[in-house]
């Protein structure tokens, strides 16, 4: 299975491609449009600022083969600000649009009662089943280190959520679209099986 990591320029990406590895994966990280064609599948990974990752996709050219490939029915996993950038806007540090794959904004935690950022060991309580979550038991504990979280329009994109002050969306999934608000590539065993399934099952 031919994984295309998408190289935006911010992300943790050498710690995702290892990951991807020992889940299987035949892992090509790239800045190549003509790779992310004609991968099996794609993942978009991001790390820090919203628009920082955004503008590295665009700068590089690499939104519009992006489009094409999910458009072609290409699987693509986001993880963290990739899982973000999957929606229409983030309000960090003002608006900035996304790519409008899935509908909603990303929004931040409310100053109070929670320690923003958000950081450390959560679970994740499934809402349906999906092939990204087999074998990962309801109640799961993964990595989180975010401040700003998705809130999608529609109810049926959110796949799980995690209570942080009031619940929220931490996997959605529209047909070949997933993405995870944790990092998958520092949630251990069961973050090794959610990359397993979506290299394998998805």
């Amino acid at each position: 299975m031919k994984i295309a990591l998408i190289d935006h320029g911010v992300g943790n990406l050498r710690s995702v491609e290892k990951a991807l590895t020992a889940a299987g994966a035949d892992v090509n990280l790239t800045r190549d449009p003509d790779h992310i064609r004609q991968a099996d599948k794609l993942v978009l990974p991001g790390v820090g600022a919203f628009a920082d990752a955004m503008q590295g996709l665009l700068s590089r050219d690499l939104e519009n083969p992006l489009m094409e490939a999910v458009k072609a029915g290409t699987p693509l996993l986001g993880i963290c600000v990739g899982m973000q950038m999957l929606f229409d806007l983030s309000e960090e540090h003002g608006e900035h649009p996304g790519l409008g794959l899935l509908p909603g904004r990303v929004v931040r935690f409310p100053e109070g009662e929670l320690t923003v950022p958000h950081t450390g060991w959560n679970q994740i309580q499934p809402l349906r089943q999906s092939e990204l979550l087999g074998n990962i038991p309801a109640g799961s504990y993964t990595y989180f280190n975010h401040t700003y979280f998705c809130a999608p329009t529609h109810e049926e994109d959110v796949l799980a959520v995690t209570e942080y002050g009031d619940q929220y969306a931490s996997i959605v999934q529209r047909g070949n679209l997933y993405g995870v608000q944790f990092h998958p590539e520092k949630s251990q065993q069961v973050g090794l099986t959610m990359l397993k399934n979506f290299v394998q099952r998805c």
